[in-house]
């Protein structure tokens, strides 16, 4: 057996071995993401619950993209925003986190042409600058409404916008659902609250 194929056979005994542990840290660290969220969610004022890994709304907007994974549904009380879906997404990279705010969506149906829709955000400095005008581009019904809302425009720009990275809108008209996706971040009061009125415009879309 000559080197090369000494170094090889190393190589796929490694992968073998490692690609289980590493299957396991994700799945911990998605558990104690979700806890943490549920958790942070409770003390800024949000009543919630854990949802039983299994759940059908863990499957929403998921095919769209490679590697991703639910690591559950947080339910949520007497808000527009029916759930939360802690995503992970698995590169060569490592492994990045999102949260799919789930809007459950009446009005929308697969005879409707919808568009996605994104917020995009002028800064007083190139790429950390703070936020100092934003506008909604996509759906022409749902960002002229989300354009003309100057309280969730007054709540977002005085937010850190930087930790969301990016606000996307996916309609999902099969499962009735609307996902409000962001980066995974611990909401402050003034976040949660702009992602609530977000998903009132959602709901009469």
């Amino acid at each position: 057996m000559d080197w090369n194929s000494i170094i090889s056979l190393i190589f796929a005994i490694l992968v073998v071995i490692a690609f289980p542990l590493a299957f396991r840290r994700r799945k911990k660290a998605g558990h104690q993401k979700r806890e943490k969220l549920c958790q942070h969610l409770e003390e800024i004022g949000v009543r919630v619950s854990l949802i039983e890994k299994g759940s059908e709304k863990e499957k929403i907007g998921l095919r769209r993209a490679w590697g991703q994974r639910s690591e559950g549904i947080i339910a949520l009380e007497d808000r527009n925003i029916d759930s939360i879906n802690v995503i992970s997404v698995a590169s060569q990279y490592g492994t990045n986190y999102f949260l799919d705010y789930l809007v459950k969506s009446p009005n929308i149906t697969t005879n409707r042409t919808l568009k996605k829709t994104r917020l995009t955000v002028k800064k007083s400095l190139f790429l950390w600058g703070k936020a100092v005008a934003m506008e909604w581009k996509g759906d022409k019904s749902l960002a002229q409404s989300l354009n003309f809302d100057y309280i969730l425009k007054d709540k977002l720009l005085q937010s850190n916008l930087n930790t969301l990275r990016s606000v996307w809108l996916f309609p999902e008209p099969k499962q009735g659902y609307t996902r409000i996706r962001t980066a995974y971040s611990l909401p402050s009061p003034e976040i949660f609250g702009a992602m609530d009125i977000i998903a009132r415009h959602i709901k009469s879309w």
